[in-house]
């Protein structure tokens, strides 16, 4: 057995397959994955791991099946699948994911073939595992993937409370033991309450327990809380932006494909980018934080369906546009437009009175941070200091925007120093 001293859960002891996973080449490349990308620019102590994450989820799934009494083959398969869950991830997490995603139809989940090959395919076959099972239990699937990534899974325990400790806020604060505790394997049946509009099973869904209503309620408001002031900060999405597109040009400069970025480290695609002329010079403005500034930063309501609506050709046209009419290369032009709000953790399962209903349906709360969610929401147009007046005339023009109320509000609050932009 190997005991590990955690930030978050104290002491982890890890034995059986996941001891023998976490020496292998693709489990030890996480300790070079940030789990939080480019928040660091913001929050300076933001620098954990995926490496560390994974080692908390494979805690406290250990701890659930502890509880919900699940005991052999089907332990070591969850155990394995908690370990492994991130080994798919590209350099900065998710922040390039939508990039490789389009030009290899894989996402981070997808870690068939990964599990399948080298030292983690062989721990798992002398384990008498299956990989493909395993990969599936990553993808989510069947009733125990349901631990590992649905509404209630060990992998959002861990990260909202990891990444509060690590950024210092108080908003991704749960109580993970009561979690553990009150979660529970149940047949829905037919209760069309329980099943109506939600995904399709083929065994028991992984609920909480009677009288859990605000223990659901607290990690849909943590993730509520959480999203606005740490994951999508605007330092931190304009540091993305710049990054996926240095990556974008990375691919189309050299010889790296995508399944080869995917596959790198932090500080591998760090030093691809400052050695390729084509990115060298968002590599430098990434590494000594000068980064773009606001042009635009529109609401929700405020911005077209046809802007809500672009796939990634019609924004790539859209920023050639905007940097045509402002004067400019599209290189000093970034538009980013977020997903379509949505609240996973709504839809999770909740015992009432004896029967199973979704937390959408049975909490006053999903509606109101629904609500907070789609105000919180913005579009965002970015380009060198120098340019953010003219890039964001130009794109107010382009994408049918007000460019009074839009540009003006985002010049009255450009900041005069670093702090004030934090």
């Amino acid at each position: 057995m190997i005991t590990v001293k955690d930030t978050v859960h104290d002491h982890i002891e890890i034995d059986g397959v996941a001891a023998a996973l976490l020496d292998t080449p693709a489990v030890q490349r996480l300790r070079h994955v940030k789990q939080l990308g480019t928040v660091q620019l913001v929050y300076p102590s933001a620098n954990h791991t995926r490496f560390e994450h994974s080692l908390g989820v494979y805690h406290l799934a250990r701890r659930a099946l502890d509880h919900l009494e699940i005991e052999g083959r089907h332990a070591d398969r969850i155990e394995a699948a908690a370990m492994l869950h991130d080994v798919g991830h590209g350099p900065f997490s998710h922040n390039l994911e939508s990039l490789t995603h389009r030009r290899t139809g894989k996402y981070h989940d997808d870690v068939g073939e990964l599990l399948a090959t080298g030292e983690v395919g062989a721990v798992l076959r002398d384990h008498d595992l299956d990989p493909g099972h395993i990969a599936d239990i990553v993808g989510g699937e069947g009733t125990y993937g349901q631990l590992v990534s649905g509404e209630l899974d060990v992998d959002r325990m861990d990260y909202l409370v990891r990444d509060a400790y690590h950024t210092g806020v108080p908003y991704g604060t749960i109580d993970t033991g009561r979690f553990v505790r009150e979660l529970a394997f149940v047949d829905e049946g037919d209760d069309a309450d329980a099943v109506g509009g939600s995904r399709t099973l083929d065994g028991p869904s992984l609920v909480l327990d009677e009288g859990n209503v605000q223990t659901a309620e607290s990690l849909l408001l943590a993730r509520a809380l959480m999203n606005p002031v740490v994951y999508t900060h605007p330092v931190a999405r304009i540091s993305k932006a710049m990054l996926r597109r240095a990556a974008a040009d990375l691919l189309d400069a050299t010889s790296t494909s995508a399944e080869g970025l995917r596959r790198m480290d932090d500080h591998d695609f760090l030093a691809a980018l400052r050695g390729c002329s084509e990115t060298a010079e968002l590599s430098r403005r990434y590494d000594e934080r000068d980064l773009y500034k606001r042009a635009v930063w529109a609401e929700y309501d405020d911005v077209p369906d046809r802007v809500h609506e672009a796939d990634h050709d019609t924004e790539v046209s859209l920023e050639r546009e905007i940097a045509e009419e402002a004067g400019l290369d599209r290189e000093h032009v970034l538009l980013d437009v977020p997903s379509e709000p949505s609240m996973r953790e709504s839809t999770a399962r909740v015992t009432v009175n004896g029967e199973v209903r979704r937390l959408e349906r049975q909490s006053p709360l999903v509606s109101a941070l629904r609500t907070a969610q789609r105000n919180q929401w913005r579009l965002g147009v970015y380009a060198p200091a120098a340019a953010t007046d003219r890039v964001g005339r130009a794109a107010a023009d382009v994408l049918g925007l007000d460019p009074d109320a839009l540009v003006s509000e985002v010049r009255k609050a450009m900041p005069t120093t670093l702090d004030e932009f934090e």
